[in-house]
C-alpha cells in the first residue's frame, strides 16, 4: 500500500527540468509553473541554476543563486511547499525571521516574499495543499492551522528534518550520476512515498517561530516601507518620503532594515530601482528609447553616477542591456 492520496501513478517517465542562467529575470523564466519574480539586491554578475524533478504528485527542487535576491509571488494556486536552506553566505529572511537549525520555510496556499543571501542554495518539495490535507485526514494527522496562508519560518522535530535532508541529498546525487533511474515508475513511487512519510512525520510537530514583540514591530516598519517603495508606480519616492510615511527616522529605518533584511534601506531601494530600469531597458526595442529618460523616471537624476551604479550592480553597462534588447526585437 502506498501513501499517495490520489489514484495510482501512471507508467510515464518523470520530468526532469534543469536550467542555468546568467540573469535574474532569465532565472525566473526557468522556474517551471512557479509564478515568482526576483529582484537582485547585491551587486555583481548573477549565476543561477534550477533543477526540478516532477513526480506524479510531488515536485522536488534544488535552486542555486549567486547574489542576494528578493523572491516574491506564488508557487502556484493551492500549493504546499517546504524549503530547506542548504548553503548561503548569510541568513534567509522570511517575514522578519531567519532560518536556523531544525527550522524550515513553509508556504501553504500563500504568497512568497523572502530575501535570500549570496551564494544560496535551497532544496525542497512542492505539492498540492488539498492533497496534503487529504492524506493527513486519511492518516488521522492534525495539521497545524497556524502555518496556512502565510509564508512562515517553522520549528520542526529534528529527526524527520534530518531524514528529509538525507533524501534530498540522495535525490540530487542520483540526478547528477544516474538520472535514468527516475524513469522507473516503481522507483518513483518508492521515492514519493519516502518523502511523504517524512513530511507527514514533520507536520504534526510544526510550531511557528516567535520573533518577539520588538522583532514584530521592526518587521511591520520594514513591510510598510517596502509597500511604499514597491507601490509607488511610475513615480519614484525619495527615502525621505518613505521615512515620513512610516514615522521613522533614517537611522531607525536603517536599523529595522538591517535586522529584517540584512541590508540598508538605501541599498535596498537603489537595487529595486535599478532592477526596474533594467526591465524597462529589456522591453525597449525601439531606437528612440533614451536610457537617460528611463533612469530619471526611476529617480536617478545623476546620470554618470547611475551608469556606475548600474554597471557595478549588473556587471554590464545600461547601453549593453539596451543593445541586446534591440537585437532581440
Amino acid at each position: 500500500m502506498t501513501l499517495s492520496a490520489t489514484p495510482p501513478i501512471q507508467d510515464s517517465a518523470a520530468s526532469l527540468l534543469q536550467a542555468n542562467s546568467t540573469d535574474v529575470d532569465e532565472h525566473c523564466g526557468g522556474l517551471g509553473r512557479w509564478r515568482l519574480s526576483y529582484d537582485q539586491i547585491s551587486a555583481g554578475s548573477f549565476r543561477g541554476s534550477f533543477t526540478q524533478l516532477s513526480l506524479p504528485h510531488l515536485e522536488v527542487f534544488r535552486e542555486i543563486t549567486s547574489q542576494q535576491v528578493r523572491q516574491y509571488g506564488q508557487l502556484g494556486a493551492d500549493s504546499f511547499g517546504i524549503g530547506l536552506p542548504w548553503h548561503g553566505d548569510g541568513e534567509v529572511n522570511c517575514n522578519g525571521a531567519s532560518v536556523a537549525g531544525a527550522q524550515i520555510i513553509a508556504c501553504v496556499d500563500a504568497e512568497v516574499d523572502m530575501c535570500t543571501p549570496k551564494a544560496f542554495e535551497l532544496r525542497g518539495v512542492v505539492a498540492s495543499a488539498a492533497r496534503i490535507e487529504e492524506l493527513a485526514a486519511r492518516l488521522d494527522i492534525a495539521l497545524p492551522r497556524a502555518v496556512w496562508h502565510q509564508l512562515r519560518v517553522i520549528e520542526m522535530a529534528e529527526a524527520p528534518v534530518l531524514r528529509l535532508r538525507a533524501h534530498l541529498a540522495a535525490i540530487y546525487e542520483t540526478v547528477s550520476a544516474a538520472p535514468k533511474r527516475f524513469d522507473d515508475p516503481v522507483a518513483r513511487q518508492a521515492l514519493e512515498d519516502a518523502l511523504l512519510v517524512e513530511i507527514m512525520d514533520m507536520l504534526p510537530t510544526a510550531r511557528t517561530s516567535d520573533p518577539g514583540r520588538s522583532a514584530v514591530a521592526r518587521r511591520r516598519t520594514v513591510d510598510r516601507a517596502r509597500e511604499l517603495m514597491h507601490g509607488s508606480g511610475d513615480r519614484s519616492l525619495s527615502l525621505l518620503e518613505v521615512c515620513k510615511a512610516v514615522g521613522a527616522s533614517p537611522r531607525k529605518l536603517g536599523y529595522c532594515f538591517k535586522e529584517v533584511l540584512g541590508t540598508s534601506p538605501m541599498h535596498y531601494w537603489r537595487a529595486m530601482r535599478l532592477n526596474r530600469v533594467r526591465r524597462d531597458l529589456k522591453r525597449a526595442g525601439g531606437i528612440e528609447t533614451s536610457i537617460y529618460d528611463i533612469a530619471v523616471q526611476h529617480g536617478f537624476w545623476h546620470f554618470s553616477q547611475f551608469s556606475l551604479d548600474y554597471k557595478r550592480h549588473f556587471s554590464e553597462k545600461p547601453s549593453e542591456t539596451l543593445r541586446r534588447a534591440r537585437l532581440a526585437a
